[in-house]
């Protein structure tokens, strides 16, 4: 009892706004219903074949490539609060529309919408989390935030596939309303952190995140490590987009008629595993670079990934979903800790706009990719490329920790000196 109880004082004293929005994602995320199950709606509901369901998530992700970088640059300009109010708010009454129509291509392209109206609020987040905490509590807070999606995302998609068959109407509007009120906490309680503590992040031992002058793309030139850890991320991401595109596609083919409901299932555990994982993971890996972390996680990808290429039994899918979350838990928490310790507080927005279109990439192109190899050959020749791109790319992230030792040997060396500015002209 008294090892629970400390694995958990980690979550103790972080910023008031921390746990506002911890319940706020809890609560998003038990009506998380539509995304989840995307391509099983767009297959089974309004009739796409796979590789058609493939091209469409695909062009899900491109058409938001322009609301990131807009997003990014308004979230630096404007604010953080105020992008995520707006545009949060907008999707959700798009997903509620949807609940109101029939299976169709309309229903398709207000989807689509959505999901480009979500993405103005991404960077927007990102550069508000990172504005909360410091280096000391960052694990702690992504950690906890990540524990309280899952929260709600272990029941949303189980209930999600349950109104999936006979009630998809529910599926948009249960979606849309809990977004709305969780958008609420974040209006009454959290205030615009835009500008917060900026004399503190300029002291010495905080210089990465100290603001500097010039563009977004001055500023990754500055440094490259962010570029090759997001070229990497993107083969993570490749990856990882699988578990929501061939996943259940496989599980339909192999329990049929049965592939959402099982799907959610799966779902579920995901979401449990995080819930009880998270804090010990975090515990565990608190002194670890977060780099290493990551590559660590990328071998549980690969582990997991590469297995369904030849399992049929359901208990070992949940055996290497637990081990594929066990990954998820390191990839995710640390990912955002390194991207905000090494981005300057004055680029949050657009950095954090920037490199989800790198890294964000393999979501992209991943469904489109592995729709045409899936039909063309077999889901178990699908799941061995992905679990050799999954051993490729932990290899790769552990060979990129040795530049980031080499950078903090870098700045021990020259401690004293003053970050310059950089002098290109503002995005």
């Amino acid at each position: 009892m008294n090892k629970i109880k400390e694995t958990f004082l980690s979550y103790r004293g972080l910023p008031r706004e921390i746990y506002v929005i911890f319940i706020s994602r809890i609560i998003n995320n038990l009506g998380c219903f539509v995304f989840p199950l995307l391509s099983l709606i767009l297959t089974q509901k309004i009739g796409l074949p796979k590789d058609a369901a493939g091209r469409y998530v695909t062009a899900l992700s491109i058409i938001s490539v322009p609301s990131l970088l807009i997003g990014g640059k308004l979230v630096d300009t404007i604010g953080r609060r105020r992008i995520i109010l707006i545009s949060q708010s907008l999707g959700a009454i798009a997903i509620i529309c949807c609940g109101f129509m029939k299976p169709s291509l309309m229903m398709a392209y207000t989807v689509m919408l959505s999901s480009v109206l979500f993405s103005l609020s991404s960077p927007a987040y990102d550069a508000m989390l990172a504005d909360l905490t410091t280096p000391e509590n960052r694990k702690a807070s992504y950690s906890l935030l990540y524990m309280g999606m899952n929260v709600g995302f272990a029941i949303g998609p189980v209930i999600g596939g349950l109104l999936f068959k006979r009630y998809l109407k529910y599926v948009f509007i249960g979606d849309g309303i809990t977004t709305i009120l969780s958008l609420v906490l974040v209006m009454v309680f959290v205030k615009e952190t835009m500008g917060k503590d900026m004399d503190t992040i300029l002291q010495e031992e905080r210089k990465e995140e100290a603001s500097v002058q010039g563009s977004v793309f001055s500023v990754l030139k500055t440094r490259p490590i962010l570029i090759f850890f997001s070229l990497i991320m993107f083969c993570y991401a490749f990856e990882y987009s699988q578990w929501g595109f061939t996943l259940p596609l496989h599980l339909e083919d192999i329990f049929k008629g049965s592939g959402a409901s099982y799907y959610g299932t799966l779902a579920c555990m995901n979401g449990f595993v995080v819930i009880a994982l998270t804090p010990v993971i975090s515990k565990i890996t608190h002194s670890i670079k977060p780099i290493k972390v990551i590559a660590m996680g990328g071998l549980f990808y690969g582990i997991a990934f590469g297995s369904f290429s030849f399992i049929r039994n359901y208990p070992l899918f949940l055996i290497f979903i637990i081990i594929m979350t066990m990954g998820e838990i390191m990839v995710t928490i640390n990912s955002s800790t390194f991207i905000a310790n090494h981005t300057p507080a004055s680029h949050r927005g657009r950095v954090s706009s920037i490199l989800p279109l790198i890294s964000g990439g393999g979501y992209a192109v991943g469904p489109m990719i592995m729709g045409k190899i899936i039909t063309n050959n077999s889901f178990a020749f699908g799941w061995t490329i992905i679990g050799v791109i999954g051993f490729t790319s932990a290899f790769a992230m552990f060979l990129l920790q040795r530049m980031d030792k080499e950078e903090d040997f870098v700045k021990e060396k020259d401690s004293d000196e003053v970050i310059g500015y950089v002098e290109n002209s503002e995005l």
